[in-house]
C-alpha cells in the first residue's frame, strides 16, 4: 500500500490564491463584437475591452482606477459609453461613473455626485429611451427613488419618487411602473398592481415573512409585463419560482426543483454572482433557473434555451455560472463554478457552433494540487438535517488532522459546490475545511431557515459543535487541533465559539464580525432600519426594547469576553458601514487590558471585508501563522 503521508500536494504561493484574479467578470457587448471583463491595472481590478475575436494582448485598459478595485460594470446601448460603479475605501456610498471608449485615457465622470450616506443601489436599461439608464439611488438618505440618466449629458431627470422607504416600483421594458411592492408592519410583502396614469394602485397579493429574511428574491417583472417574478415557498418547504398575474394575482409556478430550493444569493452581488434567473438579453424573458444542491442545478424553463444549455454543458465538467449574450442570442460568453478549475471562461456562437476558451482568472493555480470539495450531510441533534462541504488537503492521509470550521456570512448566505479560495488556501496548508450550513443558512429550504429564529449564539452554535464532533467522530479531525475562521456573521460565531464553547477551539479568527447585537443593530445605516423586520428584527431582537436588548447582550461575545482564553486574530475595515469597527475595537481593547494576547489588523482603506490585494495578502498571511502556531500544518515558513 502506497504511504500517502509522504507525498503531499506542493505548497502553493500565498499570492496565487489572494491576489486579483488574472480575469474576472466578463461579458459580452450588446451588438456581440466585443468582450469586456476585469483584469489588474495600476495595482487594482480595472475594466478591459477587446474584440471578440482578440487576445489580451490586443485588449485596452478602458478605467483608471489606483486607489480601489472595481466589481460592478455595465455595457450602453451607445458603443461609446461603458458605466461602472465605485466606492471610497469600502464605505459603500456607491457612484456611478461613465467611461468613454472612444478616448479610455480621459478621467471617468461621475454621474451621481451624491452626498455622503447616499448610495446607487440599482443601474438598469431604458430601452425606451436610448442612450438613458434607470438609476435607483438615495438622493433622500431615507428613500430610495428612480431617476432618468442621460449617459452623454449626465443630466438627470426624477421619474419615481418613493415616500414608503419600503416600498418599490416595479417597471416594464419601456420604463413604465406596473407593480408595486411594500413590506407591511408584519414583514409581509405586499404586491400591487400600479396603474400609472392614476398612480394608484391595487392589491393583489400577500406574501412572505420570516422565512424571507433577505425580503423576496427575486422580484422581476416578465417580459410581457403582465406578471411578476418571485421566490415562493407557496405551501411547500422549497423556494420556487413563481408568477402572480397583474390582472388576477393568481400564482403560477416557473421552475421548481422538488427537495431544492432557488438560489437567490446572486442578487446580492448582480452580474458578478450567478443569478438565481437567467434571462434573454432582449427579451427579457426567462431562460433558466438555479437551484441549491449539492452541486447547483440549472433548471431550463425555455425550451429554445435547451440547445444553447446543451451545448455549453459541454464546455465544462463545471457547473454554468454567469452567462452574457448578444442582443441576437446567437453569441455566448460563459463561466462555470468548479471546485479546482475556477472562473473558466468560454465563448461560444449558437449560429456556428464555434466554442473557445477565453481565459482562466487563476492559470498559476495547478487543479491537481487543489483538493475536491465534498458535500456531506448529518444531523443536528435535533435532527434538523445539515448539509456541509469538507475539503481535505491533497497526499495527506485524512485522519486526525488540524481542522477549521469555516463559517460563511449573512447568516442567511450559504455556501456552496464550486471554488473557495480561503478552503483551498488552507487544505494547502495540511487543514481539513469544513463548512457547514447551519439553521439560518438560505437554500435548504423554509423550515431550516427558520430553525434560526431566536438562536444567535444558541442553536446556530450548536450546529457548528455538532459539525465539529461529526468530523472528529469520522476520524478526520484531531479534536485537540480545531481552528474557526468567519467573515461577518462568520465572525461573530468565532466570536461566540471562544466564548461560549472556550475548550473547544485552539485558535479562531473574526474577520469583520459583530461582537455586541444591540450595537451592531444601533449603528446599521440609517436607511436599512425599514428593511430589517424579516431579519434582525424577527431573528435577534429590538434593541429598543429592553428586554430583547437584555437578551441579545446575552447572546453577545462582548458580554463574555472575560471567558475568551483562545488564540484570536481580529481583522476590520475602518471604513465598514455595516459592521463599524467599534464591534473589533471593542473586543481587543477588553482582551488587551485583561493581557490575553490578541493580533489585531486594522485596514485604514477598506469596509466590510479587504478589497485591496495588498491587504488580502496581509491578511492571510496573517492567518496563515496564526493557524500553523496553534493547529499545526504547512505554512511558507513551516513544511511540518
Amino acid at each position: 500500500m502506497t504511504d500517502t503521508r509522504s507525498h503531499p500536494a506542493p505548497l502553493i504561493d500565498l499570492e496565487d490564491f489572494f491576489a486579483d484574479p488574472e480575469f474576472a467578470v466578463p461579458t459580452i457587448s450588446p451588438d456581440g463584437t466585443r468582450i469586456a471583463y476585469l483584469a489588474p491595472a495600476y495595482g487594482r481590478r480595472n475594466v478591459w475591452v477587446r474584440g471578440i475575436d482578440e487576445t489580451h494582448d490586443d485588449a485596452v485598459c478602458v478605467t483608471n482606477d489606483a486607489r480601489r478595485g472595481i466589481t460592478t460594470y455595465h455595457w450602453t446601448d451607445d458603443p461609446r459609453w461603458l458605466l461602472y460603479l465605485q466606492d471610497t475605501d469600502g464605505n459603500e456610498d456607491w457612484h456611478l461613473h461613465r467611461v468613454d471608449l472612444d478616448a479610455p485615457d480621459e478621467p471617468a465622470v461621475d454621474l451621481t455626485p451624491l452626498a455622503p450616506g447616499s448610495r446607487v443601489a440599482g443601474v438598469d436599461p431604458l430601452p425606451s429611451v436610448p442612450g438613458s439608464v434607470l438609476v435607483t439611488m438615495n438622493e433622500r438618505p431615507l428613500n430610495f427613488d428612480t431617476f432618468r440618466i442621460d449617459v452623454a449629458t449626465g443630466t438627470t431627470t426624477l421619474l419615481h419618487e418613493q415616500d414608503d422607504p419600503t416600498a418599490t416600483l416595479l417597471l416594464d421594458n419601456e420604463g413604465e411602473p406596473v407593480f408595486h411592492t411594500a413590506l407591511a408592519a408584519d414583514g409581509t410583502l405586499e404586491v400591487s398592481a400600479w396603474d400609472a396614469g392614476t398612480g394608484r394602485k391595487r392589491l393583489l397579493h400577500r406574501m412572505g415573512g420570516a422565512e424571507h429574511p433577505m425580503s423576496i428574491q427575486p422580484q422581476l417583472v416578465t417580459a410581457d409585463g403582465k406578471g411578476l417574478l418571485v421566490g415562493s415557498y407557496q405551501d411547500s418547504d422549497d423556494l420556487r419560482l413563481v408568477r402572480i398575474d397583474r390582472e388576477t394575482g393568481a400564482e403560477s409556478v416557473v421552475a421548481a426543483v422538488p427537495g431544492q430550493s432557488l438560489d437567490f444569493t446572486g442578487m446580492m452581488l448582480p452580474g458578478v454572482l450567478p443569478p438565481p434567473v437567467y434571462t434573454s438579453r432582449r427579451t427579457g424573458e426567462v431562460l433558466a433557473a438555479r437551484f441549491v444542491g449539492d452541486r447547483p442545478h440549472i433548471e431550463i424553463v425555455d425550451p429554445r434555451f435547451a440547445e444553447v444549455y446543451a451545448a455549453l454543458e459541454k464546455l465544462s465538467d463545471g457547473v454554468l455560472g454567469t452567462l452574457s449574450s448578444d442582443e441576437s442570442g446567437q453569441r455566448w460568453v460563459a463561466t462555470f463554478g468548479h471546485d479546482r478549475e475556477p472562473g473558466v471562461t468560454w465563448f461560444y456562437d449558437h449560429a456556428t457552433g464555434e466554442s473557445r476558451e477565453l481565459f482562466r482568472p487563476h492559470s498559476h493555480l495547478p487543479p491537481a494540487a487543489l483538493a475536491p470539495m465534498t458535500p456531506v450531510s448529518f444531523p443536528a441533534r435535533d435532527g434538523l438535517p445539515l448539509h456541509a462541504f469538507l475539503t481535505l488537503p491533497v497526499g495527506i492521509e485524512p485522519r486526525g488532522l488540524p481542522l477549521v470550521l469555516h463559517v460563511h456570512g449573512g447568516p442567511w448566505a450559504h455556501d456552496s459546490w464550486g471554488f473557495d479560495s480561503t478552503a483551498q488556501f488552507l487544505a494547502n496548508r495540511g487543514h481539513a475545511v469544513l463548512q457547514v450550513n447551519f439553521r439560518g443558512s438560505s437554500g435548504y429550504g423554509r423550515r431550516h431557515i427558520t430553525a434560526a429564529i431566536g438562536e444567535f449564539a444558541g442553536a446556530m452554535h450548536d450546529d457548528l459543535i455538532d459539525a465539529v464532533d461529526w468530523a472528529v467522530g469520522q476520524g478526520y479531525a484531531d479534536p485537540d487541533r480545531i481552528g474557526i475562521y468567519g467573515g461577518s456573521y462568520g465572525g461573530y460565531a468565532a466570536l461566540v465559539a471562544t466564548t461560549v464553547t472556550p475548550d473547544r477551539f485552539a485558535a479562531a479568527v473574526d474577520y469583520v464580525g459583530i461582537s455586541d447585537l444591540a450595537n451592531f443593530m444601533r449603528t446599521l445605516p440609517p436607511f436599512t432600519r425599514a428593511f430589517t423586520v424579516n431579519n434582525w428584527l424577527r431573528y435577534v431582537g429590538d434593541p429598543d426594547d429592553p428586554d430583547a436588548e437584555a437578551d441579545m447582550l446575552a447572546r453577545s461575545p462582548i458580554t463574555m469576553v472575560d471567558r475568551i482564553r483562545t488564540p484570536l486574530l481580529v481583522a476590520q475595515g475602518a471604513n465598514d458601514a455595516r459592521v463599524v469597527q467599534a464591534e473589533s475595537d471593542n473586543i481587543v481593547a477588553s482582551l488587551r487590558e485583561r493581557g490575553v494576547p490578541v493580533e489585531y489588523l486594522l485596514a485604514e482603506d477598506e469596509g466590510h471585508g479587504f478589497e485591496n490585494p495588498e491587504n488580502r495578502l496581509r491578511l492571510y498571511r496573517a492567518i496563515e501563522r496564526h493557524f500553523a502556531e496553534h493547529l499545526g500544518g504547512r505554512s511558507a515558513d513551516r513544511t511540518a
